[in-house]
């Protein structure tokens, strides 16, 4: 039994849908082009006058017209990953007890509540950032004994505000993202995986580990997701991160990121020069931000690459 053609409407149709799903497709990079270009321009004027300079400095004096952007940097990337690092084993075990230990009657409640802390606005964590963990931070700088606050990640007055308390803040924001995406990732996983490891004698516990060597790619790219949020955010982080543009080690110093020294004096700039330089923290803001998510791509490349080289290949057949 043969089927008719399509008709000339159908494929018309057809034609149609490709090419207007190409050009809304076509629109990311377009976008991601024009906001370069945009930034390039309105900071060239800063671009000229410091150079590569504004990436190396820390003097950031807008009385005396010098701008260097690394201490906004440095907090930047060092409250990131220390976010990254704290929220990442809490956001799995959230993703592993989701997928494979909750009770199926308190399952989709959790996932409920997991999924409302990714929609409570920055202001708010950053109020209950300033209410509940700058005095603990604070609290637990007091109790620290006198020779361990005298090392360089401990040094420094008891503040509460700084960059632990911002770290913090950041990994309870990025913790509900990376555990929800994780877990739809350990859910895709093949129930014959799982079922294969039992066959095979192994317990819970090896067979969760061989889910998540499974989703590993997915499992990265959750936690660059996470990444990704804690580089951007800017309320919460201002309000506890003390907004001091100085390079230290010290956890509890209070550190500048490129994003609150941006929303804090944006509208301060009096003349040319300091609103370029702004806008140039935004261009070294987007670039950091392209970097970053490239090497986790490589990084997801890397781990598909190495998974598929261990898959055994067929012997050829022998020659007749």
């Amino acid at each position: 039994m043969t089927t008719a053609p399509p008709s000339r409407s159908t494929s018309n149709e057809s034609r149609a849908f490709r090419i207007g799903t190409a050009a809304v497709a076509s629109l990311v990079p377009v976008l991601v082009a024009a906001i370069a270009i945009l930034l390039t321009r309105d900071s060239w004027l800063s671009v000229r006058a410091f150079g590569l300079n504004f990436w190396r400095t820390s003097v950031w004096d807008p009385v005396a017209g010098q701008f260097g952007a690394f201490p906004f940097i440095w907090g930047t990337l060092y409250s990131s990953f220390l976010a990254l690092l704290i929220s990442t084993p809490v956001a799995l075990g959230i993703a592993i007890f989701l997928s494979d230990l909750s009770p199926h009657a308190y399952r989709r409640p959790l996932i409920f509540l997991t999924e409302l802390l990714a929609a409570i606005p920055s202001i708010v964590y950053g109020l209950w950032g300033v209410f509940v963990l700058v005095p603990l931070v604070r609290k637990a700088h007091l109790l620290m004994p006198g020779w361990l606050r005298r090392t360089p990640w401990f040094e420094g007055p008891p503040l509460g505000v700084g960059l632990l308390a911002a770290s913090l803040v950041l990994a309870v924001m990025i913790t509900p993202f990376t555990a929800s995406v994780a877990r739809e990732i350990l859910k895709a996983v093949p129930a014959t995986q799982r079922e294969g490891a039992y066959a095979l004698g192994a317990t819970r516990w090896e067979a969760i580990r061989l889910a998540l060597f499974y989703g590993r790619q997915g499992i990265i790219g959750s936690v660059m997701l996470g990444l990704g949020r804690a580089l951007g955010e800017t309320m919460a982080v201002t309000m506890v991160i003390g907004n001091n543009p100085q390079v230290s080690l010290s956890l509890f110093a209070p550190q500048y990121t490129m994003a609150a020294v941006i929303a804090n004096e944006f509208t301060e700039a009096a003349d040319d020069l300091y609103l370029n330089a702004l806008v140039e923290i935004g261009l070294v803001l987007f670039l950091v931000t392209i970097v970053i998510n490239a090497l986790s791509r490589v990084l997801i490349w890397r781990v598909g690459a190495a998974r598929l080289e261990r898959v055994p290949r067929p012997a050829p057949a022998a020659a007749a």
